[in-house]
């Protein structure tokens, strides 16, 4: 029996009755483009081949069900008293409440949840669960939502429910993503074009360094309020400044001296990273891979020193890559302070590199190493 029979299985067992629906929608990687999108920026990220998956149907009890299938956990709750939870639970609490914000009429449901994307990797399965879960109400109750919307929906869920102050790139990029393409996507009008992503000899290797990024949900708070405090700094000078995205470095340059030495080093990372995006595109049209390789080491070494969101485990790591030739790029990836490095690395050479790295970091750190090599794939579906 495969696993999509088990789930199904566990689904008819748990609420007897078979779903009405099975939506599937996927993690991401971010070639580059970190902590810019809540800053107003340019990101370029790709939804790829692991999902999330959820599973679906209306009931007529007085209360929904929620069934987490790998953590074999469940939950009750009702339409008009949901409280705040901790954990899984509130990915559902809020994607229900705040589409019921917008205007959707929800009735009770039953729903199993289920997923491939790595927890707390940097591969954003929190927002693909969200959006799963999203894309599968609307379609289940006829809510007429569509794909930008419901990420703008998915994104305030974590703002009010999960505590996330995240920019709109997770969750647009499990919605609108699309096979063998990156979204080089404006995070303030969310225009977006698709660029294809074609490595040639080359392949996306993910390192999980498989340390809880505890710090990241709290930093990332303190790092979005350090970049505003930038901005409403530059705005007394400069009226038209709306966010970082309207910064130059030689604005910044300027009022060096008048602005606090670590909000100048948060602003500069993320006016330099926005120009890198850009540059990551003209690489990506012309081919030239090692272009791209180039500006992933600038973003992690930004993302290092300047922002201050890496950690010692994941410098090790791009610190390793840089010894081999058939590496062309390697970066920390994701909120920072664990999860993983994105790596573009030679087909001939990934298995290599996996059993030349991995005793050394586990020596050194006495932690295992998790490689996951990712394909890219389509936004959030529906698969029945």
């Amino acid at each position: 029996m495969n696993t999509t029979q088990k789930v199904e299985n566990k689904f008819n067992n748990l609420f007897k009755f078979s779903p009405e629906l099975v939506i599937k929608s996927p993690g991401r990687v971010n070639l580059i483009g970190e902590h810019t999108d809540y800053n107003d920026g340019w990101v370029l990220p790709a939804a790829i081949n692991k999902c999330s998956t959820v599973l679906l149907r209306k009931n007529e009890l007085d209360h929904s069900r929620a069934f987490a299938y790998d953590l074999d956990q469940q939950f009750h709750f009702r339409m008009e008293d949901q409280q705040k939870h901790e954990g899984w639970e509130s990915f559902i609490l809020g994607v229900t409440m705040e589409m019921k914000a917008k205007g959707a009429v929800l009735k009770n449901f039953d729903v199993l949840i289920t997923g491939e994307v790595p927890f707390g990797a940097g591969m954003s399965s929190s927002a693909s669960i969200e959006c799963a879960l999203a894309f599968g109400l609307n379609e289940l109750f006829d809510c007429g939502f569509n794909r930008k919307e419901l990420a703008f929906i998915t994104q305030m869920a974590e703002h009010h429910f999960v505590g996330v102050k995240c920019g709109i790139m997770d969750q647009f990029t499990s919605l609108l993503g699309k096979d063998q393409h990156c979204l080089y996507l404006d995070c303030k009008t969310l225009s977006f074009d698709l660029i294809p992503l074609d490595l040639k000899e080359y392949q996306l290797l993910l390192c999980n360094t498989n340390v809880s990024h505890s710090l990241a949900s709290s930093e990332y708070n303190v790092r979005r309020s350090q970049c505003e405090q930038g901005v409403e700094y530059l705005q007394s000078f400069y009226p038209n400044i709306d966010s970082l995205r309207d910064v130059s470095e030689e604005i910044l340059e300027r009022h060096k001296k008048e602005i606090d030495p670590i909000i100048f080093q948060r602003c500069l990372y993320v006016v330099q990273e926005n120009k890198r995006v850009g540059l990551s595109v003209e690489a990506l049209q012309k081919g030239d891979i090692r272009a791209l390789g180039s500006y992933m080491y600038q973003s992690h070494k930004g993302l290092s020193k300047m922002y201050e969101v890496s950690c010692k485990e994941l410098d090790f790591l791009v610190e390793q890559t840089e010894m081999n030739e058939y590496i062309l790029g390697s970066r920390m990836m994701g909120g920072g302070f664990g999860g993983c490095t994105i790596n573009i690395i030679h087909k001939n050479n990934v298995e290599d590199f996996i059993q030349k790295v991995s005793p050394l970091y586990q020596q050194t750190f006495n932690k295992s190493l998790t490689p996951y090599l990712v394909e890219l794939g389509d936004g959030a579906r529906i698969c029945k």
